[in-house]
């Protein structure tokens, strides 16, 4: 009893802090979804307004396409790049300190802000940009390339730029823990490289695939700013619709669409926990 009581109280401040930063704000965000608003005031109510027209809307479905593309194919870049450069850090970096100038090289683009490293390929990709001249002076093409800035290729560049280490440190920890030993004996019963990777290596490895898989589909899925600005406001994802009712001051209508949003990545998370025990790399 005393020993239960000792827990209860060793997890009261995590309780606690979980309570007030997570908990109540999320019901707070959940209870004006369903208040009324006009052009000047928000109105205490309880209306399904806000959910049916979010639900019917047109826009909103274009707007969810979009963002599950963004998160499909940035997924899929982030994963490919991620498990490529895991692979080699932990089985062809052979010392603890390159594996460690390995990780510090890849966390110096961190030390800047988001904004800052989106909008450094603006002059790379843009119709004036090192791009385009480079390609213009060697004769490839005869007129610079529109699809490079201001589109969903920018905005999925941008993503992979931004999110692939979220990739790579997970995938990366759960090839650390792989027993060389089972490499060596599929080796010896006559696996070939490709085998060792397929049978032994990925399904060892399908823990850290699944963390790494929730980062980038939770980052992208609640993204805006990296849509608004590398799309040139061509492109609309669900997160630059809340931002957008958010700056007309429909707290209402973006508090729906946040929980819908919410809602969505937990249905998710819900889905990608089922394949793999990811605690065993927490």
């Amino acid at each position: 009893m005393t020993q239960s009581r000792s827990s209860y109280l060793q997890a009261f401040p995590l309780l606690t802090i979980m309570l007030v930063f997570l908990v109540i704000p999320t019901l707070m965000i959940v209870v004006v979804s369903f208040w009324d608003y006009n052009a000047f005031s928000i109105i205490p109510d309880f209306i399904w307004d806000n959910y049916d027209f979010l639900l019917t809307s047109p826009v909103t479905w274009r707007a969810y396409a979009t963002t599950f593309f963004y998160a499909v194919t940035s997924w899929a870049l982030t994963l490919a790049i991620g498990f490529t450069v895991a692979y080699y850090m932990a089985f062809h970096l052979r010392t603890t300190k390159v594996q460690t100038i390995c990780f510090l090289l890849a966390t110096i683009p961190f030390l800047t802000s988001n904004i800052i490293r989106m909008i450094s390929w603006i002059p790379l990709l843009g119709r004036n940009g090192l791009v385009n001249q480079a390609l213009l002076s060697m004769g490839l093409i005869d007129n610079p390339l529109e699809f490079l800035l201001y589109s969903d290729f920018s905005v999925i560049l941008a993503f992979v730029h931004l999110y692939t280490l979220f990739m790579v440190v997970p995938i990366f920890n759960s090839m650390m823990r792989i027993d060389r030993k089972l490499i060596e004996a599929a080796i010896d019963a006559g696996a070939s490289p490709l085998q060792v990777l397929t049978q032994v290596i990925i399904p060892l490895s399908k823990s850290g695939i699944t963390i790494g898989t929730i980062f980038v589909f939770t980052l992208v899925m609640g993204d805006f700013i990296t849509v608004r600005l590398m799309s040139g406001g061509l492109s609309a994802s669900v997160g630059v619709l809340i931002y957008n009712e958010i700056t007309l001051l429909q707290y209402p209508a973006a508090a729906a669409g946040a929980v819908t949003l919410l809602l969505t990545v937990l249905m998710m998370l819900a889905i990608l926990f089922r394949f793999a025990n990811i605690r065993e790399d927490l």
